[in-house]
Parts: C-alpha cells; sequence; structure tokens
C-alpha cells in the first residue's frame, strides 16, 4: 500500500510544478514578449516482480511472470514556445517588434558584479541619462543596458528624433541630418530549447560545458541587413489562452485522481490493520 502511496505522492509533486508552470504563462498573458511554456512528463524507474520458482507456488496466481510496477512520472522536459506573437503597432520610436521566429535581442545583465548576455524578445526599449546626462543610453524597462555590435548602445544627447529600421540600425536626427549611430544586436536560438526562462521575460544560456554544446551551436548572429525588425510596435505574448485554460483542467483532474488514490490506499491499510486485530 505505502508502494502505491509513494507513487501518487511523487506524481503530485511534479503536477504542482506543472500548474504553476500554467499559472505563469496565464498571468502573463498580456506580457509584451513573454514565450509560453510547456512541461512535458515521462515515467520514472519501474520494479519488475517475477513470479515464486516453485511452479506449485505460481498456481492459481492471477499476476503475469514479471510484472512491472511503475515508481510515478516526473517532469522529463520544460520547452520554451518561441512562436510568433501577434504584433501590436504602437507608434512609439523605441519600441521594436522582431519579426522572425527563435530571433533575440542581447540585454547586459549585472549579476555579482559580473557582465552577462541574456536574451529577450520584449523590445520595449527606453533612454536613461548618462555620464552626466552628455548622453543617454538605450536600456529595458528595468534600466538594463540593451547591447548593439560594440557593446552598450550610448547616444550622445542634442538629437531631434530617433527611429529602429527594419534591419536593427538605429538612426538619429541631428539638424535636420539623419545618422546612423548604433546597431541592434540581434541573435537567433538556432536550439531554443537549451535556453532557460530566468524571470524578467529573459533567457540565458546553461553551463554548455555540461551540455556537451559550442556557443555557435545555441546561438548565432543574424546578418546586418536583414529585415527583422518592426519600428513603432510591440510582439504580444503568444500565450494561448485556451489551451492553458484546457491544461489547466487536464492537470487539476490528474491531481485529483492522484489524490483519490492516496486516500484509497489509507482505507486499504486500514482494514489491513482490521484484519489483524
Amino acid at each position: 500500500m505505502s508502494q502505491i502511496m509513494n507513487q501518487a505522492a511523487v506524481t503530485m509533486n511534479q503536477l504542482q510544478q506543472k500548474l504553476d508552470i500554467i499559472g505563469n504563462n496565464m498571468a502573463n498573458s498580456q506580457t509584451t514578449g513573454y514565450k509560453s511554456r510547456q512541461a512535458e512528463f515521462s515515467s520514472l524507474l519501474f520494479n519488475q516482480i517475477n513470479n515464486l520458482s516453485a511452479a506449485a507456488n505460481a498456481e492459481g496466481r492471477l499476476t503475469p511472470d514479471g510484472i512491472r510496477i511503475g515508481s510515478g512520472a516526473k517532469i522529463g522536459t520544460v520547452s520554451n514556445n518561441l512562436a510568433l506573437g501577434s504584433i501590436l503597432e504602437t507608434g512609439r520610436a523605441l519600441d521594436a517588434a522582431l519579426k522572425r521566429e527563435n530571433y533575440l535581442f542581447e540585454i547586459q545583465m549585472d549579476q555579482n558584479g559580473q557582465n552577462e548576455t541574456y536574451y529577450t524578445r520584449d523590445g520595449s526599449f527606453f533612454l536613461s541619462p548618462v555620464n552626466n546626462n552628455q548622453a543617454v543610453m538605450l536600456t529595458t524597462g528595468d534600466g538594463h543596458p540593451v547591447i548593439g555590435q560594440d557593446g552598450p548602445i550610448v547616444l550622445a544627447e542634442g538629437f531631434d528624433s530617433i527611429a529602429i529600421r527594419e534591419n536593427g540600425q538605429i538612426v538619429v536626427t541631428r539638424g535636420g541630418q539623419n545618422a546612423v549611430e548604433a546597431q541592434l544586436a540581434v541573435v537567433e536560438a538556432v536550439r531554443p530549447s537549451v535556453l532557460e526562462a530566468v524571470g524578467e521575460n529573459m533567457f540565458r544560456l546553461p553551463d554548455l560545458d555540461n551540455l556537451g554544446f559550442e556557443m555557435d551551436e545555441i546561438i548565432v548572429e543574424t546578418g546586418a541587413n536583414e529585415d527583422m525588425i518592426q519600428g513603432g510596435a510591440l510582439e504580444q505574448s503568444n500565450v494561448d489562452l485556451s489551451k492553458q485554460i484546457t491544461d489547466l483542467m487536464t492537470t487539476q483532474r490528474s491531481y485529483q485522481f492522484n489524490a483519490r488514490t492516496i486516500s484509497m490506499g489509507d482505507q486499504m491499510m486500514g482494514l489491513v490493520n482490521q484484519l489483524r486485530s
């Protein structure tokens, strides 16, 4: 009986994690550039039970020789769905929507005093004053620097307007003259399933040495003249609410079935104890 209850308890723990993932997807259904995540289950180890060696002891048994009893289920993989979301035109000069799947902006993050490169689909950018207000830096809404081809994008103050072209060039107008002063660094994730979601609508690379991959097997640079960005627009979340609600109901039902299994196992143990007494 305890084995049955252990199987149910292990599976319920994993089902709760899937419920958390579904809840996070639903909570971010209106988050700019958010990419949904999907949990896939796999079986744990099986125990194979053979019949008794003596033929006389096997008479009347209903279970087949070598019956396999499972140990429950676990989440095997959590995959990132980088499918395109709908494009919403905002008319704002610093908004940029990536028009191709698996393309990502590069963001510089400070982690314990070390600069690390993170990735996002959220193209809602802002200008933050730097160098005693002599220049501005292109940043995310949380103030993290947006990376260009030459590092963080810093522009001298005093320009009249700014625009982001389809190929990622940042064009600044000064005194009626247009000039390309920066280039957004956009990369393609050729193995998006390897990326780790780290919150704040960001992804990062895991420890590639442990996975046996090289950097260029996961992330590659995009062409400088590609038509990849729609300026004055933002990509919406790609969460399919109807699918998430369906998954939520299915997972909750599975959770209830496993909880019922524990309850039935407890009742059966109670009956066994009564028979012994």
